[in-house]
């Protein structure tokens, strides 16, 4: 009897060490899920998301508009229209302006932050999508990505200063805020390295085993990249002065937005497969997956709230996939059903 109560406490504790010892979960879970219904002129199309936490607004690409939140309550302040595919947002409280990249316009929207009425346009290139603000050189940089450039503008004079030929198909970038951008090019294979004072490129960095690299974050404090790639499904973390990668990690598919909390030490990797992988930075150079969290299908681009750390992650309802390829559909892909656009809020 002895010996059987021994085993059961030598059992029950090491049990509680192995629990000790697994990275606890993060906490995250939907807290809010919000409909925001139909854009102007039909179809179903959203992308890029952009929290301004200082002013608590939230701004969500929806086709020919760009919804505006309140990042607390989560209702409807405002909606910019007048576009006709709009990809992202930045927003220079310090100039009384934002930003907003319009694909099929070739241009970009410059709009009024109290208004959110545009007030002009900057000219662009075809398929002008995502774009960044380097704090370091003051200017805005889009990346183009039919065009495989970037154009970089003075937000001040809101003029073209210079359009980068970027060697290959562009996604998104990063800066350090020191005067080095990095951007994904999933052509290429490689994460090109802009120094923003010459506006040139400096460095091509590979991504293997990562391929078609799209979703890109940094730690700035321990100069390090986060890079996620669609074919093959890989995050890697990438030393940001070298290059060399350091840690590579499996996803799920359709990746398309990646966050870093500098204060939580947790990376944010959502896909298209209704997958967020939550990585925690356990040090410099190890990244640990403490939890994979089902959203929705279609919910792959986000933003995080520095203040609150909550997530904003938007998609629509999903049509089921066809039967097989079709002319207008080669790849068979599920397609968002009209009007069914929605915003999702993740936090602790």
């Amino acid at each position: 009897m002895k010996k059987f109560a021994l085993s059961v406490i030598v059992s029950v504790a090491l049990l509680g060490a192995v629990a000790l010892a697994s990275p606890p979960g993060s906490g995250y879970h939907l807290i809010k899920k919000v409909p925001l219904g139909a854009a102007p002129g039909g179809g179903e199309y959203f992308d890029y998301v952009t929290v301004d936490s200082d002013a608590r607004r939230v701004y969500l690409a929806h086709g020919a508009e760009v919804k505006v939140i309140d990042a607390d309550n989560y209702s409807v302040v405002g909606t910019i229209t007048g576009l006709k595919r709009c990809h992202g947002v930045v927003v220079l409280p310090e100039l009384g302006k934002g930003f907003i990249t319009d694909g099929d316009a070739a241009e970009v929207a410059v709009f009024d932050l109290k208004t959110l009425k545009i007030t002009g346009t900057i000219k662009g290139s075809e398929d002008t999508d995502s774009l960044v603000y380097d704090p370091a050189s003051k200017l805005i940089f889009t990346f183009n990505g039919d065009s495989k450039n970037s154009t970089v503008i003075d937000p001040v004079k809101e003029t073209v200063v210079k359009v980068i030929d970027m060697g290959g198909a562009v996604e998104q970038p990063v800066v350090d805020g020191k005067g080095t951008l990095y951007d994904n090019n999933e052509e290429k294979n490689d994460v090109a390295v802009v120094d923003t004072a010459s506006l040139t490129i400096k460095s091509r960095w590979p991504v293997k085993p990562a391929g078609t690299p799209v979703a890109i974050a940094m730690d700035r404090e321990h100069r390090r990249l986060f890079s996620s790639g669609r074919k093959p499904q890989f995050l890697v973390m990438m030393d940001a002065d070298t290059g060399k990668v350091i840690q590579s990690l499996p996803i799920s598919s359709g990746v398309d937005g990646s966050v870093f909390d500098p204060e939580s030490g947790l990376l944010f990797v959502s896909t298209r497969a209704g997958k967020l992988h939550i990585f925690h930075e356990d040090s410099p150079d190890k990244l640990t997956e403490i939890e994979t969290i089902k959203t929705e299908f279609g919910a792959k681009t986000m933003s995080i709230d520095p203040k609150t750390h909550n997530l904003f992650l938007t998609t629509a309802d999903f049509g089921p996939a066809p039967a097989a390829p079709t002319k207008e559909n080669p790849e068979a892909e599920r397609k968002p059903i009209p009007g069914t656009f929605l915003v999702l809020i993740y936090g602790r």
